[in-house]
C-alpha cells in the first residue's frame, strides 16, 4: 500500500509540474486572446489615432413602464461619450408642458462606465502580458494568486457594465453632464445616460409636490448597443476560462496536501 501511495504521489507530482509549466501558460495565452478581442470591441480603443471614432446613432424606445409621449430621445454614441442627443420629455407637474433640450458636440455627455470597464480589462491583460512565456511557476499558490488578480479585474469590468452606480437626485442635478444640456432643464428635473448590461439607458427623474409631500417620478428610454453585448459575452467567456484553470489548480493542491498528510501520518505511526 505504501509503495502504491508513493507511486501515485510521484505521478501526481509529475502531472502537476506539467500543468504548472505547460498547461497554465497555454490557458493564459488563450485567456489573453479572449481579453484582447474583448478590448478591441470597445469603440474608444483605436490603434490609428488619425482615424476618428465611429459615431452610432440610436433611436431610444420607452421602457415598459414609460409611455411613448413621456420621453423621446435620439442619441449619437461616439466612443465613451454621447456626442449628440435630441431630448424631449413631458413635465409631470404641468401635463401640457414639454421640455426640449440637447447634448451637443461641443460638450459631450461622458459615459464613465465605458472607460472604467475598459481600464479594468486592460489591467487584466497587463497581468498576463507581464508573465514571460518561459517563466516557470514554482507553486500552486503562485498561480492561484495570479488568477485571483486576473479574475478580480475582469469581474470588476463586467460588473461596472451590468450594475450602474446609484446616484442621488442632488448628485445628478449638480453633475457636470447635466450642466452641458442646452437649454438647461428646470431644477426639479434631472436626467442621466448610463449603461446597463447591453443597453444604453436614458432616465428622467422628476420631483413634484403632491398634497404637501414630495413625489419622485422616473421614466426611461433605452436601446441595445451591439458591441456591448459582444463585450459582455467575451468577458463571461474570459471569467469561465480563468475560473476553470483556478479550479483545476485547486484540485491538484488538495491532492498534494492529502498525500503530504498521508506520508506524515505514516511516519508518525
Amino acid at each position: 500500500m505504501a509503495d502504491l501511495e508513493k507511486e501515485e504521489s510521484h505521478n501526481l507530482h509529475v502531472e502537476f509540474q506539467w500543468v504548472l509549466q505547460h498547461e497554465v501558460h497555454n490557458i493564459l495565452k488563450q485567456l489573453l486572446n479572449i481579453l484582447e478581442e474583448c478590448h478591441r470591441r470597445f469603440p474608444l480603443i483605436n490603434g490609428d489615432t488619425t482615424q476618428p471614432l465611429k459615431q452610432e446613432k440610436f433611436l431610444m424606445s420607452p421602457s415598459h413602464l414609460t409611455t411613448q409621449d413621456q420621453v423621446k430621445c435620439v442619441a449619437t454614441l461616439c466612443g465613451d461619450s454621447i456626442c449628440h442627443a435630441e431630448i424631449q420629455l413631458k413635465s409631470r407637474r404641468q401635463q401640457n408642458v414639454v421640455h426640449r433640450t440637447s447634448v451637443t458636440n461641443d460638450c459631450p455627455w461622458k459615459l464613465q462606465q465605458v472607460q472604467d470597464a475598459a481600464n479594468h480589462l486592460q489591467q487584466a491583460i497587463q497581468l498576463i502580458e507581464n508573465i514571460h512565456e518561459d517563466y516557470k511557476f514554482k507553486s500552486s499558490e503562485e498561480v492561484l494568486h495570479l488568477l485571483a488578480s486576473i479574475l478580480s479585474c475582469v469581474q470588476r469590468s463586467r460588473t461596472i457594465l451590468l450594475v450602474p452606480r446609484k446616484r442621488s437626485m442632488e448628485d445628478l442635478i449638480n453633475s457636470k453632464n447635466m450642466k452641458s444640456l442646452l437649454p438647461p432643464l428646470p431644477n426639479e428635473i434631472a436626467v442621466s445616460f448610463y449603461i446597463q448590461s447591453h443597453k444604453l439607458v436614458f432616465a428622467v427623474y422628476q420631483v413634484s409636490m403632491v398634497h404637501g409631500a414630495l413625489k419622485f417620478d422616473t421614466s426611461q428610454a433605452e436601446c441595445s448597443i451591439p458591441w456591448l453585448n459582444e463585450v459582455l459575452v467575451l468577458l463571461t467567456v474570459g471569467l469561465q476560462t480563468c475560473q476553470q484553470l483556478k479550479d483545476k489548480i485547486c484540485v491538484f493542491a488538495q491532492y498534494r496536501d492529502f498525500y503530504a498528510g498521508s506520508r506524515a501520518s505514516s511516519i508518525v505511526t
